[in-house]
């Protein structure tokens, strides 16, 4: 924060450019009872573990509802996308209420469905944060594009899903030999936004000065990055209800987890080194949210749609349009066929382009309204049967004329 207000008084065209045209949301730490226990000990005599829980012994980072196993059960079920969502999963309603214990899968059993979780056993209970409440609250609030939450004790970029899904989860497939990057495992459940989170990845880790460099081997383990100091959550630490899977499936944010390095709680004499590993990270990374497309959904009258859906062909993952109207989808250089859908109006498709240069194309969509919701009242009054069509020349029934009066 010091460096951003620092550069942009002094000028600098980047810092200025960036904090002009983007909305930055800083928050200093998501577990600040976690991070005085840390601080009394120190870096000496602290550990890993040390500061990583809340004072009432909460894991934050895994306190969120477990939408990926919801949505894998309701594809299971043949629910998606006519009955179930692929993006804005909504949050369970006794999830939010005061006294809520969230039950989340281990992984080895089925998942959730639409109110309701962990349809098969084993369970785990858990109570549900104040901190966790107040960061879901605050994601409804804002329409976040992209975001990432810093951590230590490691050193890499980590990408959803952080949620394993069991091999008898999986839907067929033909089988495929692995890529360049990833080894064949069977119970990795890609995001249809893969391509774009290992970009995002890429970016922060290319960027640093020391995260690329795993010859050394991880931290505390083998290096599970393949050389590329990015990993996706489930194949390195699967674990479900994360921060990162709540973001992708209930908002229209794309968030990763970075963890700066593999001390915890670096001594006050090694910050400075630090931030110069991360610096270029930081700002490289913060420049992606102007990569792909972005635009207004308006009426005919030019009145802005809220709520309206964004469809990318290929990708099977929408994003909504914020209050104004206005949305932004980070996509990959390309070219893409791109749809907007509301309520009450006719879908608008357009061919959008995106280069590889940093800033976003723009697409607006006017939608014309539609006449269906009246279609389907004078369908309701008519007990959603087929309305039988009159003949000219040839006189009603009584009972046609009866429903012709009640449709009039």
């Amino acid at each position: 924060m010091q460096f951003l207000c620092k550069e942009y008084q002094d000028g600098n065209p980047r810092v200025r450019s960036l904090v002009t045209e983007t909305r930055i949301h800083l928050v200093p730490s998501l577990n600040p009872d976690g991070y005085e226990l840390a601080r009394e000990a120190g870096s000496e005599l602290g550990n890993w573990a040390l500061g990583h829980w809340t004072e009432e012994g909460y894991d934050l980072f895994e306190n969120f509802p477990d939408l990926a196993s919801a949505l894998w059960a309701a594809e299971e079920r043949k629910l998606v996308p006519h009955k179930f969502p692929n993006h804005h999963i909504p949050i369970p309603e006794h999830y939010l209420a005061e006294d809520a214990t969230v039950s989340h899968s281990t992984g080895h059993g089925s998942g959730a469905v639409m109110g309701r979780w962990c349809l098969m056993p084993p369970c785990l209970p858990r109570q549900v944060a104040v901190e966790t409440r107040a960061v879901m609250a605050w994601m409804d609030k804002n329409p976040f594009v992209l975001g990432a939450n810093l951590q230590g004790g490691e050193k890499l970029v980590s990408y959803p899903f952080d949620t394993a899904r069991s091999v008898s989860e999986m839907p067929a497939a033909a089988p495929h030999p692995p890529d360049d990057y990833e080894d064949d495992n069977p119970e990795l459940q890609e995001t249809p936004d893969h391509a774009i989170f290992r970009w995002l990845a890429i970016s922060y880790a290319s960027a640093h000065l020391t995260m690329t460099e795993t010859f050394r081997g991880g931290c505390h383990t083998q290096d599970m990055t393949d050389a590329m100091g990015i990993v996706q959550g489930a194949k390195w630490h699967p674990r479900a209800g994360s921060m990162n899977d709540f973001s992708y499936l209930h908002t229209n944010c794309l968030e990763l987890s970075i963890y700066l390095g593999c001390d915890k709680f670096p001594h006050e004499s090694e910050l400075q080194q630090e931030w110069e590993n991360n610096k270029e990270s930081l700002l490289t990374f913060m420049e992606q949210v102007h990569r792909g497309i972005k635009g207004l959904v308006t009426d005919q009258q030019g009145e802005p749609i809220a709520n309206a859906t964004i469809v990318v062909g290929g990708i099977n993952h929408n994003i909504k349009t914020a209050s104004g109207g206005d949305y932004w989808r980070i996509l990959n250089p390309g070219e893409y066929r791109v749809s907007a859908r509301a309520e009450g109006y006719n879908p608008s498709i357009k061919t959008c382009s995106v280069f590889y240069d940093i800033g976003a194309t723009q697409c607006n969509f006017v939608l014309s309204r539609s006449n269906w919701k009246r279609i389907r009242e004078i369908m309701a009054m008519n007990g959603n049967r087929p309305i039988r069509r009159i003949v000219p020349g040839r006189p009603m029934t009584p009972r046609e004329r009866m429903r012709l009066r009640m449709r009039l």
